[in-house]
């Protein structure tokens, strides 16, 4: 089987398409800039499957597409502190269960793979029909299961040939370029994909105005409602040091700061948001906290500061589909 495979400088979501096509010497793999790379079949409208690279984000992800073009499988992976392969960091699979199921609906049975550099995982299936709800297990994987070995430039296989049937390799041809394109980003359309990039600190101050709305990325409308006050804290010593509250380990953030003696009260911000419950099947109502202040000061902030760190995974954010 023939297999033409074409670069650009990003896939366009809504359109299920490449855009802004580029030849592959002009493919920023080297300088770790994004690009992706679609794998067609002649006769076939939808792709096989796009990867998706940005070395620079220490990121390469793989989306496989049906006959119909929906989505059956999302595969990210990162390459973490060995430059010479890729941990299979997470994965999704949709079943659809006919050609009529739209893509990503909500009845579609899928399974969800987190794997982490440690050897711990979840595997969880969510069912549906009679029965339903999910069911969360450990996967038991081999090493070449979690990772996988960094291939060179244009030397990818197709990682969906078994999804597609395909016994033997297949051969690789360019796809042809009618005009390439200068490189750069900046003029993408918001329907393209982009890779993913560290959480940045959102609107703190807006987490203890009541009334403003918020998001956490999966309940699009969250309420903040009147902060709660949780205690005081002493500070005799004028200096404050901020650490991660769950680890001792040395490599984790920290930062001092010199602050004036005494007493200082401590308020913890709260959002309301609504949220369909699997196990009720209905619609539930609740209050939790998001964050807790320190306030030194009724002056609000000019700026914050974060301190630097070696990060676990690089990269890491919501997965955009």
């Amino acid at each position: 089987m023939v297999v033409e495979a074409g670069y650009a400088q990003a896939w366009d979501l809504e359109a299920r398409a490449p855009w802004r096509p580029i030849s592959a010497g002009e493919a920023r793999d080297a300088a770790g800039l994004p690009y992706v790379v679609v794998y067609q079949a002649a006769g076939r409208e939808a792709p096989l499957e796009v990867r998706l690279v940005s070395w620079r984000d220490h990121y390469v992800g793989l989306w496989v597409y049906d006959a119909q073009g929906r989505r059956t499988y999302d595969l990210d992976m990162r390459l973490l502190d060995d430059p010479s392969r890729l941990l299979r960091r997470y994965s999704v699979g949709w079943y659809y269960t006919g050609p009529e199921m739209a893509e990503f609906d909500k009845a579609c049975p899928r399974i969800t793979v987190d794997l982490f550099p440690d050897g711990r995982g979840r595997r969880t299936e969510e069912r549906q029909g009679q029965g339903g709800g999910s069911y969360v297990t450990s996967p038991s994987l081999r090493d070449d299961e979690r990772w996988m070995d960094r291939p060179a430039f244009g030397e990818w296989p197709l990682l969906s040939a078994q999804v597609h049937g395909l016994i033997e390799p297949p051969a690789f041809e360019a796809a042809e370029v009618a005009e390439a394109a200068e490189p750069g980003d900046g003029d993408a359309p918001a329907t393209c994909w982009r890779p993913p990039r560290p959480a940045q600190p959102g609107p703190i101050n807006e987490l203890f105005r009541p009334g403003v709305c918020v998001t956490d990325g999966y309940h699009p409308e969250m309420t903040v409602v009147e902060p709660r006050r949780v205690g005081t804290l002493c500070g005799p010593s004028g200096l404050l040091a901020v650490s991660g509250p769950d680890t001792d380990e040395g490599d984790r953030p920290r930062i001092t700061v010199p602050l004036a003696p005494g007493e200082y009260v401590l308020d913890e911000a709260r959002v309301r948001f609504s949220y369909h419950c699997e196990w009720r099947d209905a619609e539930v109502t609740t209050t939790e906290p998001t964050a807790v202040r320190l306030l030194v000061s009724e002056t609000p902030a000019a700026t914050w500061r974060w301190p630097s760190a070696r990060t676990t995974i690089p990269g890491c954010s919501s997965r955009s589909r």
